[in-house]
């Protein structure tokens, strides 16, 4: 796809060489009601996971040369990169930050960490939404989008989902040519798009208005997703949307139809083993968390240009599913590697800092997920184990991590109290991880996580059981520790 500012004439020059050597032709339509055009052209007949080169041509407007590499399939079990930003809608105070974040981010950490062209080391770029401050103002499209990213853009694929100040603008659907499978009374609103041995959603979480938080997208979803559990080529499901389920930054942003999206997610993933993500947006700094009881990740993977929202700025709220939250500009960096053995993926933070500290590019967070359970060992109970204990005070104690897996580390605890040896229906249920990064300092400093201590008052003269499991950095839980039984004595 490219723009001219007039001609009807489509045509690309494509080959996998510079000399090209193949032509193809498409259509254009207009965008603003002037003579300025969109163009798009269907190329068919490509390799798969082939470097092809191409040039676009509009009478006597001619292009530069330019790249770009097909994807793999699933069965070919090469592995790739994506990146995810969101939320570059320019910033009065910053008017240059998507520029900086896209030529001295993104293109320079791809030239320093790899070898080959940008084509080789890059399948797709993800956008959860608010690509422009006012979707419906049309120079923004191509002065604060496009202009600032035309080196990449060129090269690389990029599917985003529609933000709140995209604003359901037609410049959005004329300038993306998305993929057609969402339903089709709300076309390129959502959509699916295989890559490799990943399955990306894109989803419309705009429920004001009334499309993104209609019944047919969320049946769409259903399907969608029952649909992939059963496709034994894909592994992951990375889906994107633009508003949080829950943020550490900016509580009025949050939705309750993104919590019902991670709520799917979640089911999807422990019905099928298959780890998901979900990429959003929204609030404008970046936030890594993880689901309780599945290998599900929340990563916040703003801000790419729009003003921070930093520390104390708003409403806030320490959530116990978020490891850390950084009020920065940067961008992620997936790099998915589909070994047919234990296929996995790995997300990085490269942050670009804020107005208060600068980073040149630096990861500020990381995580891996594997596919297959690798589980650390059940705990053992330490204390109390069939004791009489205060009402006051009462502490539990577990052994040390283990692991079989050399590389795995005790990276959060999940404690128990319960009337019954089943617990089925627990009167403490405390989740805490190794790392809680809130408000610039680790919340969770000094905490080794082999105790907990119990701030629940407890009733004299009864029997309480308690039970203790661990989870690594991979986000494998162990199996539960055996059921510990103690009584509380009467007070004195």
């Amino acid at each position: 796809m490219w723009q001219t500012d007039s001609g009807e004439e489509s045509i690309v020059e494509w080959g996998d060489t510079p000399s090209l050597g193949n032509e193809a032709k498409g259509k254009s339509i207009d965008i603003n009601f002037t003579s300025a055009r969109v163009h798009e052209v269907k190329i068919k007949g490509l390799e798969k996971f082939t470097n092809y080169y191409y040039r676009v041509r509009t009478a006597e407007a001619v292009s530069d040369i330019f790249q770009f590499k097909t994807p793999p399939f699933a069965n070919d079990h090469r592995p790739f990169n994506l990146i995810a930003m969101s939320d570059m809608q320019i910033d009065g105070n910053a008017r240059g930050k998507f520029s900086e974040v896209v030529n001295e981010g993104i293109l320079a950490y791809l030239d320093e960490q790899f070898e080959g062209d940008v084509p080789d080391n890059l399948g797709m770029v993800l956008i959860p939404g608010d690509l422009v401050q006012n979707g419906a103002t049309y120079h923004q499209w191509k002065d604060h989008f496009f202009d600032p990213a035309k080196a990449l853009f060129a090269q690389v694929p990029v599917y985003p989902v529609l933000g709140n100040h995209e604003n359901q603008s037609v410049f959005y659907f004329k300038y993306f040519s998305l993929p057609k499978n969402g339903s089709p009374e709300y076309a390129e609103n959502w959509w699916y798009k295989d890559y490799g041995n990943i399955r990306v959603l894109g989803l419309n979480s705009n429920v004001e208005d009334g499309i993104g938080g209609s019944d047919f997208q969320l049946a769409w979803l259903d399907k969608v997703l029952a649909e992939t559990e059963k496709m034994e080529e894909i592994d992951f499901v990375f889906a994107q949307m633009h508003h949080p389920h829950k943020s550490e930054l900016w509580i009025p942003g949050e939705s309750d139809f993104s919590g019902g999206v991670v709520k799917r997610l979640e089911a999807f993933t422990e019905k099928t083993g298959k780890p998901s993500v979900h990429f959003f947006g929204h609030t404008h700094g970046y936030s890594r968390g993880q689901s309780k009881d599945h290998k599900h990740l929340w990563i916040n993977v703003a801000s790419a240009g729009g003003a921070l929202d930093n520390w104390g700025e708003f409403e806030g709220r320490d959530y116990e599913e978020f490891t850390v939250t950084q009020d920065e500009y940067g961008f992620v960096m997936v790099e998915v590697d589909p070994d047919p053995s234990n296929p996995k993926f790995t997300v990085k933070r490269i942050s670009r800092g804020n107005q208060y500290h600068c980073r040149d590019n630096e990861m500020t967070d990381s995580i891996t997920v594997w596919k297959y359970e690798q589980k650390p060992r059940p705990p053992k109970g330490i204390y109390p184990k069939n004791d009489q204990v205060s009402p006051h005070g009462l502490v539990l104690k577990a052994n040390d991590f283990v692991s079989d897996r050399k590389a795995a580390e005790h990276s959060a605890s999940n404690w128990q109290i319960g009337t019954d040896a089943g617990f089925s229906k627990p009167i403490v249920d405390s989740w805490k991880q190794s790392e809680n990064w809130y408000y610039n300092e680790n919340q969770q400093k000094d905490d080794d996580l082999r105790d907990e201590k119990i701030f629940k008052m407890l009733d004299p003269g009864k029997t309480y059981y308690w039970r203790v499991r661990y989870r690594d950095q991979n986000l494998n839980w162990s199996e539960w520790s055996p059921s510990y039984k103690f009584e509380v004595i009467q007070k004195e």
